[in-house]
């Protein structure tokens, strides 16, 4: 009875309303104290209420505080709706491990012991520092551009000199000297020979040269043309005439030519024809006004010429004084390289080439002759000549020699096969009047073919072409087959 009376007395007790404000006022049922003093404890039904401690500023603050956490807490897990907030997450938090609502799954406590999350409820789930913190991390992305390297002064390696902060770091480019500019317009002038483009060899020269260089590109540019054929030099003299103006001026032009011409007696040991290709080369520099006249008819320093500056000087005066009136004859002082000769000037020489070797029997003097000709697309005129000299000679030897000499051509890829053909068909097609002259043509060319075949160096094409000599038709052969008469009438 006694549990059942004192449990009705905390259910009576419970439903009362009590409330403290700021002032620890106590409001009982409505009604207030008449003393209008605090009591310290009061009683309401059977039961003692006692009134709460004071609360000072630091305690108010840790309840603001613990609040403010669970509001946030709460507010992740809670949906609004219907103006009521109801708890709709599929975790919480309970003895600070995660729990699903859904599944009752509690996650393992290694998988929170090894997250970079922050483990405060401050925290917006990004990783601690950024990722640059901790132990066996990288850190942030280009920290290692703001990381200050540390110099030891006592380090053995150190260099006071270099790891001077006061020192101010300035581009400076070298100047090149002479022999490096050789070296390097060398392979710019070579290369020019094989492409023939002025413009490109000034754009090349602009990025290497200084003030003090340009009289050398004159200088450099001969001496290199001296050891090469006449059509180089012919190319070197347009680069020259291309260059004036643009890249070097009269007074280079005419300082590159004092040092050539005292340079004479050096480059006079390699080739021995150098006073008369400067002299060439004097006389074409004045036809296309890139040295004035007086230059050679005039010296300044004619006594301090050596002989074969003087021999240069003299000969390009003889040039310049050959038709009074007009330089136009200066443009050929090379000569006409090349395929702008004419084609009997070519023949003849393709055809002196070969008489020279039939004496000679030198193929390497007649493959350098046939290269200097400079007319690879007209090869097939060696090939033609050739075989009618060989035909014409009417001798064993001259068959082998022309036989060995066009299997040399076309082992060194100097005549195409291309070109074989083509010659070898131009004399097929002439046979005709050529036995005219050569009556045994047709038993010589087929003795030749038939070497030349055996070496190796005729396609089947060419021996398939090759035309027979028909052998002498009779009268019998060609009547039609009528009766002949028994007797033949006899003119009166």
């Amino acid at each position: 009875m006694e549990y059942e009376v004192k449990h009705e007395s905390r259910r009576q007790s419970a439903d009362k309303e009590v409330f403290f404000d700021n002032s620890s006022e106590l409001v009982k049922n409505g009604h207030e104290n008449p003393n209008g003093k605090e009591p310290s404890s009061f009683n309401i039904g059977d039961g003692v209420i006692k009134k709460p401690l004071p609360i000072n500023d630091n305690h108010h603050d840790r309840v603001k505080k613990k609040a403010k956490r669970l509001t946030r807490l709460n507010s992740r897990g809670n949906s609004v709706g219907n103006g009521v907030g109801t708890n709709t997450s599929s975790s919480t938090e309970e003895n600070g491990l995660p729990i699903n609502n859904v599944n009752n799954y509690v996650v393992p406590q290694r998988r929170w012991k090894n997250s970079r999350r922050s483990r405060n409820s401050y925290g917006r789930g990004l990783p601690k520092k950024g990722g640059a913190g901790g132990k066996g991390v990288w850190g942030k992305l280009g920290s290692e551009l703001l990381e200050v390297e540390y110099e030891d002064h006592n380090d053995p390696n150190y260099d006071s000199e270099t790891n001077d902060r006061n020192i101010e770091l300035r581009e400076v480019i070298p100047e090149l000297s002479p022999e490096d500019f050789f070296k390097m317009s060398e392979p710019i002038i070579l290369e020019y020979y094989e492409h023939g483009d002025t413009h490109e060899v000034a754009v090349l020269l602009d990025e290497i040269l200084t003030g003090q260089l340009r009289p050398y590109v004159t200088a450099v540019a001969i001496e290199i043309s001296m050891d090469h054929k006449d059509s180089h030099r012919e190319m070197t003299s347009v680069l020259l005439s291309d260059l004036y103006g643009r890249v070097i001026t009269g007074k280079d032009f005419t300082k590159g030519f004092d040092m050539l011409l005292e340079n004479l007696p050096d480059l006079q040991l390699d080739t021995p024809e150098a006073p008369t290709i400067l002299g060439n080369y004097l006389a074409r520099a004045v036809a296309d006004d890139c040295i004035p006249p007086k230059y050679i008819t005039k010296p300044e320093d004619l006594e301090a010429l050596n002989e074969y500056g003087l021999t240069a000087i003299k000969r390009a005066d003889t040039l310049l004084h050959l038709k009074q009136g007009s330089l136009a004859h200066l443009d050929n002082v090379w000569g006409m390289g090349g395929p702008l000769r004419p084609v009997k000037c070519i023949t003849k020489q393709m055809a002196l080439l070969l008489q020279e070797y039939l004496s000679s029997r030198d193929i390497q003097e007649a493959h350098r002759c046939l290269r200097d000709l400079e007319v690879p697309h007209y090869y097939h005129e060696l090939v033609y000549e050739a075989i009618v000299m060989t035909l014409e000679s009417l001798s064993q030897n001259t068959e082998d020699a022309m036989c060995e000499l066009l299997m040399s051509l076309e082992k060194t890829c100097i005549i195409s096969p291309a070109m074989f053909e083509q010659g070898f068909q131009r004399l097929f097609e002439d046979m005709a009047d050529i036995v005219l002259d050569v009556p045994l043509a047709y038993i010589i060319l087929d003795r030749f073919v038939e070497k030349c075949s055996l070496a190796g160096f005729l396609t089947d094409k060419i021996i398939k072409n090759m035309p027979s000599r028909g052998r002498k038709r009779f009268v019998s052969e060609g009547d039609g087959g009528h009766i002949k008469p028994q007797t033949i009438p006899i003119r009166d």
